[in-house]
């Protein structure tokens, strides 16, 4: 059996959130008939695991045309690129692990100098080399030049490949931004123009009229919020698929179903959409799968 052929059985077989899944594949199969506009967006966690790979697979797909992400991906992505993650387990002995200088994400685990220290020496050259082309960078060239010139099989250089933007609004909240702020702190002149990456983001949604927009979006936080925050300004997203662990029940955008989006004029009223409550490193794997046949 494919996945593929899982998934329709997903849709016809009942259960709860099995349908939701099928459901979710029919409108990303949708959004590339119809040539939408699609964003996609998510959090750094998962890039730690190996669903870094299914988002890799999906950028090459020619679905996704722009992301919305955090400053973590970056360390991820990059940091993987030169140095191994490995497996541990929720229950590790934390007070031991910080003895030996590993950080835990969840299950797993990663070594002090396979983090910090690579995307230390890693942006600083880099950085270095840009400020000698110019002083001023939004953060969606920087990440383009990043993805330019890496050499492994990575989200950043999967998205230049294929001319997909990457935004991070927060930019400053990881080790990316940290790196950023430190070569700051000694060529002052050297600056991020945030507000033209707002201005880019805002063009694509407003110079798209002729054409549907849509979105995939995995977990909730400023990356989710940013892509429904601006298609509010053109009338809401004609579809939108939204994959989250978080309950709606404390009020937060986590945890808000599409549903709540609509009342916002962030989803249309006739939009496609659907909430698919589950973890993304087991359902985003099954619906890439799924929608590369």
């Amino acid at each position: 059996m494919k996945v593929s052929e899982l998934l329709e059985q997903f849709g016809s077989s009942g259960g709860f959130t099995a349908p939701k899944l099928s459901i979710a594949l029919e409108i990303l199969k949708e959004m590339k008939e119809k040539n939408a506009e699609v964003f996609l967006s998510f959090p750094a966690d998962i890039i730690s695991t190996g669903t870094r790979g299914a988002i890799i697979d999906l950028l090459n797909t020619g679905l996704i045309k722009h992301i919305i992400t955090t400053a973590g991906m970056v360390d991820h992505d990059l940091a993987r690129c030169y140095k191994n993650y490995y497996h541990g387990d929720f229950l590790m002995d934390d007070r031991e692990l910080h003895k030996k200088n590993i950080y835990r994400l969840g299950n797993v685990i990663i070594p002090h100098e396979n983090y910090g220290g690579i995307i230390e020496s890693k942006m600083q050259a880099f950085l270095e080399t840009i400020y000698q082309e110019k002083k001023i960078w939004t953060v969606s060239e920087l990440l383009h030049r990043l993805g330019k010139q890496m050499k492994c099989r990575s989200i950043l250089k999967t998205a230049y490949e294929r001319g997909i933007d990457i935004f991070i609004p927060g930019y400053v909240d990881g080790a990316f931004g940290s790196q950023i702020w430190s070569f700051w702190e000694i060529h002052k002149d050297f600056n991020i123009d945030i507000l033209m990456d707002e201005h880019k983001i805002s063009d694509i949604v407003m110079s798209n009229n002729d054409k549907p927009m849509g979105a995939l979006m995995i977990g909730g936080g400023i990356s989710k919020h940013h892509v429904i925050w601006w298609n509010q300004f053109r009338g809401g997203l004609d579809y939108a698929v939204y994959i989250t662990t978080a309950q709606e029940y404390d009020g937060s955008l986590s945890g808000a179903q599409l549903r709540e989006a609509i009342s916002w004029g962030k989803v249309k009223e006739k939009a496609k959409q659907i909430t698919v409550e589950g973890e993304a490193t087991v359902l985003l794997p099954l619906l890439v799968a799924a929608y590369l046949g």
